[in-house]
């Protein structure tokens, strides 16, 4: 499958097709029903539509941003604060040890 640079379209929307559809479905390992493969081609052909109408944006004088919005950090400050007992803590565990829980190995080495 190859996808051509946009401005070797000419000015054409590039379109997906059935076969590209399910090339993608199968290198990704993803079963697609065969009913929904045109659904799916469609879709992806709207976005791609949609692509190209923000690819004609006039971008040139817009400054990179990371968020739209100027957001500073709005986490709360961190304080210490009691915590719940250990006893508390283990009371509902199905395994305890030395008042730690108990839980499966299950990295080897």
């Amino acid at each position: 499958m190859e996808f051509p640079e946009h401005n070797d379209l000419d000015g054409e929307i590039m379109k997906i097709t059935r076969k590209d559809v399910e090339t993608v479905a199968l290198l990704s390992r993803l079963e697609i029903p065969e009913g929904d493969i045109e659904k799916v081609t469609g879709q992806l052909n709207a976005i791609l539509e949609y692509v190209d109408v923000l690819n004609k944006v006039e971008t040139a004088n817009v400054e990179p941003t990371a968020h739209v919005l100027p957001l500073k950090n709005v986490f709360r400050q961190d304080e210490v604060k009691p915590s719940l007992p250990r006893e508390l803590a283990l009371s509902n565990a199905p395994e305890q040890e030395d008042g730690y829980f108990k839980v499966p190995k299950i990295v080897e080495g």
